[in-house]
């Protein structure tokens, strides 16, 4: 009987002891407030964000959601990887006066993102291509017809739009997160969160 006790002690104080440890582990100091002579601990929480379930009208609809989460779990990467090359390209370019030279530094920026992208991007599926276009736009806050126009012209702008047509396509798409796109939005905020 008083080895068993002795054993559930033992057990005890080493749950204790490593309990302790965790503790210390994540020891910090935390401001205090003094309020009617109280100390009262006084944190910073980070923000959280409370994302109501998609409330689903019809079998057909959730079908649609779940579709929607696979084409944006594949194309939304690309989408911001499309928003970072942008951004790098319009830095460098600002920084390159001759006309001459930004011409040459767009053919040479061009030729990369062939290499990189261009495998990856011919395996997606027609409906994931119509939802990178809109989630370029709503990456770079331009349409990808915008974006050909501007950096390669209008000719190549319009014929990009005429073969994207002839897919069903439109690379005038515009990213609307408070109608049309309301679903991916909340698709997009559930996935940046780590909710899905």
């Amino acid at each position: 009987m008083r080895l068993l006790n002795l054993f559930i002690l033992a057990i005890l104080l080493s749950t204790q002891i490593n309990a302790q440890n965790s503790v210390q582990d994540d020891r910090s100091f935390v401001m205090g407030k003094i309020i009617d002579g109280d100390t009262i601990p006084h944190v910073m929480l980070r923000e959280v964000t409370v994302i109501p379930p998609w409330k689903f009208k019809s079998k057909q609809e959730e079908r649609h959601y779940g579709r929607l989460l696979v084409n944006i779990r594949k194309t939304l990467p690309y989408a911001r990887m499309a928003g970072n090359k942008i951004d790098e390209i319009n830095r460098n370019l600002s920084l390159i006066e001759n006309e001459k030279e930004q011409s040459r530094y767009l053919k040479e920026a061009e030729r990369e993102l062939f290499k990189e992208f261009e495998t990856p991007l011919r395996r997606l599926t027609i409906s994931q291509g119509r939802m990178l276009i809109r989630l370029i736009d709503r990456e770079t806050g331009a349409t990808s017809y915008e974006l050909i126009k501007e950096y390669k012209g209008g000719v190549p702008a319009f014929f990009w739009q005429g073969i994207a047509r002839i897919f069903g396509s439109n690379l005038k798409d515009q990213y609307d997160a408070q109608k049309d796109d309301k679903m991916v939005e909340h698709i997009i905020t559930l996935l940046d969160n780590g909710m899905l």
